[in-house]
């Protein structure tokens, strides 16, 4: 089984969206000696329009156009995780595992990311930097099951791409759940997702991609394909709700 290929952004099977609401907005004001204050209205509030259904003698689809592997989910093999403790399981081998299985992508003068398997080779632990492209392993229950997962992310040279695997143990087995690569700026962890964000080749403006976990896959499913304004600091607009932070090793 091969990893999981997203399409390259841009292309024309990406579900992007844009999402704009409009409300009306109650300010505050106090001018001058002795205005006690108070809400008043700024503007009027635009009536609401209901969506127009487009071609509705269209026969609906029955079928997807392209697979484009929406269900990711993979036993990796000679990981041992003692006592079902993912904690226990060697981040730095998880990877190592993950190259040994996909020798397309890793090995040989054409594999896309060659380079990744000579620098995991050398590394000690995860996160320690350097020349090691595993990053600091995350732990945090993403399933709802108590038992926590192991959020783990590594440098794909030559393109400088980041990995971002979701792993689990299920039936005392490491089990991947969710996989992804791409020119990452950041990454969340939020109640049962993990949130990515990506720079856009449209100026001003980001990706943002939501994987949540959906307990009739047993995998975590990409939920929300956004493209979000940026403001000048870079930051996505609106901002994200509260992330509560993860536990590093």
């Amino acid at each position: 089984m091969q990893p999981t290929r997203r399409p390259r952004r841009g292309a024309a099977v990406r579900r992007a969206a844009f999402t704009a609401v409009v409300a009306g907005v109650l300010v505050s004001a106090a001018t001058g000696c002795g205005d006690a204050g108070g809400l008043v209205r700024d503007g009027r509030t635009p009536t609401a329009v209901s969506p127009d259904r487009l071609w509705p003698d269209l026969t609906p689809a029955s079928s997807p156009a392209f697979d484009i592997g929406e269900v990711d989910r993979e036993v990796v093999k000679g990981v041992p995780v003692p006592g079902d403790d993912i904690r226990e399981a060697d981040p730095v081998a998880v990877v190592r595992a993950e190259i040994a299985a996909h020798p397309d992508d890793y090995s040989g003068a054409k594999a896309p990311y060659r380079e990744t398997g000579p620098r995991v080779e050398g590394c000690g632990h995860a996160g320690e930097g350097g020349r090691c492209p595993v990053l600091r392993p995350y732990y945090r229950d993403l399933t709802g099951d108590g038992r926590p997962e192991l959020t783990l992310g590594f440098r794909l040279p030559p393109e400088q791409l980041t990995a971002v695997r979701v792993y689990t143990v299920d039936e005392h087995r490491l089990t991947r759940i969710m996989a992804y690569e791409d020119a990452v700026s950041g990454v969340e962890l939020a109640d049962r997702s993990v949130i990515i964000r990506a720079p856009s080749e449209v100026a001003g403006y980001e990706y943002r991609l939501q994987w949540t976990w959906a307990e009739d896959q047993r995998a975590m499913l990409l939920t929300h394909d956004e493209m979000l304004r940026t403001n000048s600091a870079g930051h996505h607009l609106p901002r994200t709700t509260h992330t509560p932070s993860a536990s590093p090793r």
